[in-house]
């Protein structure tokens, strides 16, 4: 029972000065007027390593709370609607399909996100942050969105009884709209981008108390998505893949999964080469393989951001620091698709496979094509993409 299990949450720390925040409070970045960058979570993993293992994990509940020893709840205290353990899904007839493939024998997998509640990945991290601001008693939660985290925060502040406050591009699919909607968040829609939605959030937070779960710009999301990470462990029976290829917008997974790594090898379940990360995006939005391939530390603001994938057009991922350092510290790198590669990869994966990608997800295996071309793949090698949620979102690519 996931009840059963203890957290060893102890604090939070900023990411680039280390100050020192409590968990018994409701926390957003670093309040020091020179920093203000993210908020990290620390663990005793000492005493988490002691319960934690794979075995222990062969008589949990099937859930992300099943690691709740690096939770920032105990798993009694979660508001959950049954998100992580989503399917690793071993693809062989598409690997046939990657350029050079048959000169460069690997192994192809996807890890699925989007048989999560509310059809997407969003859910492990808007599962976290409401949890967390449930057993802190805050009043509404409020955030800007490209759809998706939207969907998600409403669905488990329905479950939490919480108040939810959403703004979005008005040019969002209507699905996830009607999808926000049905779940009875206060949705708000503006004619520009995520960055223009992100205004009418903190005038909110700002008059109205709501609290701003803005990517990143609080500490919880990325330990809800970091689960994906653990998850590869355990499927990959105590191993990791050794490239992983991302859709990256704000990178909060990225990250998450980078973090989560750093944890397995601190507790000692973990030893061995870590993965290659690869963040992807689309060449109508892409901040972060600009700056990765100019070897600069932050990204600047991309002009006139437009791609069919609206989960990776974001034109200044507030954690760009973060991910840009996951990406070179791992060996890994940063790959850039046209929006007519994304199109033809989800039609693609679905009648190769029988998975139905998001343009996000879709768009990792266009990157493949790029990277088998670069010889960035090597011969045996285990290469996980990442499908962050269902293309049934997404009646207007089909």
């Amino acid at each position: 029972m996931i009840a059963e299990i203890k957290s060893y949450f102890t604090g939070y720390e900023c990411s680039r000065c280390h100050k020192y925040y409590s968990g018994d409070a409701l926390q957003t970045v670093c309040r020091d007027e020179d920093c203000g960058r993210p908020l990290v979570a620390n663990y005793d993993l000492n005493a988490a390593q002691l319960s934690l293992s794979l075995e222990t994990l062969r008589n949990r509940s099937d859930s992300m709370w099943r690691y709740g020893e690096v939770l920032l709840v105990d798993p009694s205290q979660a508001i959950t609607l049954g998100e992580g353990l989503t399917p690793l899904i071993r693809t062989d007839r598409l690997r046939a399909m990657a350029q050079g493939s048959s000169d460069t024998p690997f192994h192809l997998w996807v890890k699925d996100e989007s048989s999560n509640p509310t059809g997407s990945f969003k859910a492990r991290g808007l599962c976290m942050a409401i949890s967390v601001l449930n057993s802190l008693d805050a009043s509404a939660a409020a955030l800007p969105t490209a759809g998706n985290a939207g969907a998600a925060a409403a669905a488990y502040a329905a479950r939490a009884g919480m108040d939810c406050h959403v703004a979005m591009p008005a040019d969002t699919p209507q699905t996830m709209m009607d999808e926000v909607e049905a779940y009875g968040a206060h949705l708000y829609t503006v004619d520009g981008l995520i960055g223009d939605a992100a205004k009418i959030i903190r005038k909110g937070a700002e008059e109205e108390n709501w609290f701003d779960l803005s990517t990143l710009k609080e500490p919880y999301r990325v330990e809800g998505k970091k689960t994906m990470g653990y998850e590869l462990w355990e499927q990959f029976g105590g191993k990791l893949p050794d490239a992983i290829l991302y859709p990256t917008g704000g990178g909060t997974g990225l990250i998450g999964m980078w973090k989560a790594f750093q944890e397995l090898i601190e507790m000692g379940l973990y030893e061995g080469s870590l993965p290659r990360m690869y963040a992807v995006q689309s060449t109508g939005c892409a901040p972060i393989v600009h700056a990765f391939k100019t070897n600069q530390d932050r990204t600047i603001a991309w002009q006139n951001a437009n791609t069919i994938a609206p989960g990776i057009r974001i034109p200044t991922p507030f954690a760009d620091d973060l991910i840009l350092a996951a990406l070179k510290d791992s060996g890994g790198g940063a790959v850039e698709v046209s929006d007519e590669h994304i199109k033809l990869a989800m039609k693609t994966m679905s009648r190769v496979e029988g998975i139905d990608a998001c343009p996000e997800g879709a768009a990792t295996f266009a990157a493949l094509d790029q990277l088998m071309l670069q010889s960035e793949i090597n011969s045996d090698e285990d290469v996980v993409l990442f499908n962050t949620g269902t293309g049934l979102k997404h009646p207007e690519l089909r």
